[in-house]
């Protein structure tokens, strides 16, 4: 049975909708599935798309899924009070690489120091991501500077923030289960407002919240998104969070795109 790793937070919901496969579910933050998955406890995973470049001569991807938005994400937020270009600390969350990485590309000027080192309102600037991130927008009237955005605005590019990577050797069923992902995606995007209700319940958003949050996240991982991830990459090169920019290296699957 393939060990599937599964991201604790909502915007996974439409990608586990309706998966019809035998799969052994894992879950974590990012940071959790990337260690997981370099140590193969896991036999894929979505993870951090900067944790796959450093990993990337012992990885594969299978190649018609991502996580990505093309502007505003809504669950990656950069909260200060500050104009962006004053901002010189940034306390971040340890839950997420690719996040953090987008921050310091973004802020090359900012240094990073961990948000648990702060307390409540403390820090100059502080990076949250996934359900934290929602939260905040409703709990917190600072202003919140979405990632997704800001990149768009400086690249005209999707964002890729983590990509669905398997550790080789390859586990047996890798191209089964890429059909069902995709296929659960597919019907999620066909069932909205099932989705939205059924993820509510799970998480305890807004059923109406939840529906427009989907509508921005993507999960295809087709040429714009490929590109927008190369782009990252190179930027994340040039700002010394990498060596090199990887090839992409990808699992030999037949298929669909995602919707």
């Amino acid at each position: 049975m393939i060990r599937l790793g599964r991201i604790s937070y909502v915007n996974m919901a439409p990608v586990f909708y309706r998966v019809e496969a035998e799969v052994e579910e894992v879950q974590g933050v990012p940071t959790e599935l990337n260690r997981m998955l370099a140590a193969r406890e896991l036999d894929t995973a979505p993870i951090s798309s900067i944790a796959y470049a450093r990993e990337a001569d012992r990885l594969r991807l299978l190649p018609r899924l991502c996580v990505a938005s093309e502007g505003a994400v809504d669950s990656i937020q950069l909260i200060t009070r500050k104009p962006l270009e004053q901002v010189r600390v940034v306390a971040v969350t340890p839950e997420s690489a690719t996040s953090v990485a987008l921050t310091k590309v973004l802020l090359p000027e900012a240094e990073h120091a961990p948000l648990e080192a702060y307390d409540a309102g403390e820090a100059e600037a502080k990076l949250l991501i996934g359900d934290a991130a929602l939260r905040s927008a409703f709990e917190d009237p600072t202003p919140h500077y979405d990632l997704g955005r800001l990149w768009l605005e400086r690249t005209g590019l999707p964002m890729v923030f983590a990509v669905w990577a398997c550790p080789e050797p390859l586990a047996e069923g890798l191209a089964e289960l890429e059909d069902a992902l995709v296929d659960s995606v597919r019907r999620a995007r066909a069932e909205p407002e099932r989705l939205a209700y059924e993820a509510s319940e799970r998480y305890g958003y807004p059923p109406g919240f939840l529906a427009r949050y989907f509508e921005k996240l993507r999960y295809r991982f087709g040429p714009r998104e490929r590109a927008g991830l190369y782009t990252f990459l190179e930027l994340a090169r040039d700002a010394g969070l990498l060596e090199t920019v990887p090839e992409l290296r990808f699992v030999q699957t037949q298929g669909a795109a995602v919707a």
